[in-house]
């Protein structure tokens, strides 16, 4: 699968790898040239613009730019009939939520990519290191994945991905509402972990007691 990533950070390259190492190709495509450059050498992979990245992505576009920027990237790229895989998390200052009362940043992204792209909400709940684990496994078990969208095919393109990075990929409703309850569980989980120190899995039951 043809691959291109938006963006030069930490889960850019986490993601990358971790999809390079499963046989896909990757480009990179940064802001900074020479930044996506840098990576791309790292892992051996192709580097070039957000648009170049937006053309290669054939397969699925990862969108890891800072969320405030991204609707405004998109807008600008030719991203019409992509899958579009939102990692992004708009949490503020204090660990706010700042789309809190209005539309996802997810559902932004969408309307800002046009009517024909496909928007998936996935991989936001953890820290960029947690992707670089080979496979992601805690006490014996997979991390399970939600992925939030509204279409069927994109959601099984994605699904696969995440099952390249070791994990398991489970459904997490429509994008207008699913990708809302993610973005938000995404601030909880920060504030907890960073403000509190709150060991975040002690929060949920396992499934077989969650009912009693």
């Amino acid at each position: 699968m043809q691959i291109g990533i938006l963006g030069t950070g930490g889960m850019a390259d986490a993601l990358g790898a971790q999809w390079i190492r499963s046989g896909h190709e990757v480009l990179f495509g940064g802001r900074d040239l020479g930044r996506a450059k840098d990576l791309a050498r790292r892992w051996d992979a192709r580097f070039g613009s957000l648009r170049e990245a937006a053309d290669f992505g054939t397969g699925a576009v990862l969108v890891a730019l800072p969320w405030d920027v991204a609707t405004g990237v998109a807008r600008q790229l030719p991203l019409g009939g992509r899958v579009l895989i939102d990692c992004t998390n708009p949490v503020g200052a204090g660990f706010r939520l700042l789309t809190a009362g209005g539309p996802s940043a997810a559902a932004q992204l969408a309307a800002a990519a046009g009517p024909d792209a496909r928007v998936v909400k996935a991989f936001n709940l953890c820290h960029e290191d947690i992707w670089r684990l080979r496979p992601p496994v805690f006490d014996g078990r997979p991390l399970g994945v939600p992925l939030s969208g509204d279409d069927a095919e994109a959601l099984a393109v994605v699904g696969e991905l995440v099952r390249d990075v070791g994990c398991v990929p489970f459904a997490a409703g429509e994008l207008e509402q699913g990708a809302g309850l993610l973005e938000a569980t995404a601030a909880l989980l920060i504030r907890l972990w960073v403000r509190e120190g709150v060991d975040a899995q002690s929060i949920a039951p396992p499934r077989e007691l969650a009912g009693r």
